[in-house]
């Protein structure tokens, strides 16, 4: 069990059985009184912010959640199906909790998805993915208006700038925390 005084930044708890992280947090001491604790709540499965305020003597379950590391198979509409890397059991996820996510997934991808007890509610990206450039327009030497970059389409379809010698074809590693361009990958 956590106390109010346990909370901060990034902490996990369960409230009326539903999982919420703590995204922002602030300590209240009024002149007289009880200390207050005020957060914001992000609800790990609808996404919904609560604002609630405690007091010290508050107490709060831990949220059950689990991560499991398995395997992209595929998508079909908007679901994306993954595979347990060890039981080869199924879960899928919807596009709403894959989110920008969807722009990195390969076939054979490993991730970390996170688990409300038996439910998937989340994925976890490695840092880094290398993806192929699946189409790049060819970077006009005089183009100085687009800088030092062009845009390029991915195989899943994310497009980005890269440094003008990425040519149609070539790897590239991306980072998924920003989205950005990292690096020509060597075959």
């Amino acid at each position: 069990m956590y106390t109010a005084s346990d909370l901060r930044k990034g902490l996990k708890i369960q409230i009326d059985g539903e999982p919420y992280i703590v995204t922002e947090f602030q300590f209240v001491k009024p002149g007289k009184g009880q200390a207050l604790y005020r957060c914001k709540l992000k609800n790990m499965i609808t996404g919904v912010i609560i604002d609630p305020t405690y007091r010290s003597g508050d107490t709060f379950e831990p949220a059950d959640l689990s991560e499991r590391r398995m395997q992209y198979l595929y998508n079909q509409e908007n679901e994306y199906w993954f595979m347990d890397v060890e039981n080869y059991e199924q879960s899928v996820l919807t596009e709403e909790q894959v989110g920008d996510a969807k722009n990195y997934l390969t076939d054979n991808l490993e991730v970390d998805i996170l688990f409300f007890g038996d439910r998937p509610i989340g994925i976890t990206l490695p840092n880094f993915v290398n993806l192929t450039v699946a189409r790049a327009d060819p970077w006009a030497k005089g183009d100085s208006v687009a800088g030092d970059t062009k845009p390029v389409t991915l195989e899943t379809g994310y497009v980005l700038r890269v440094p003008p010698f990425i040519e149609e074809g070539g790897k590239i590693a991306v980072d998924t925390r920003t989205g950005e361009y990292v690096t020509r990958v060597k075959e």
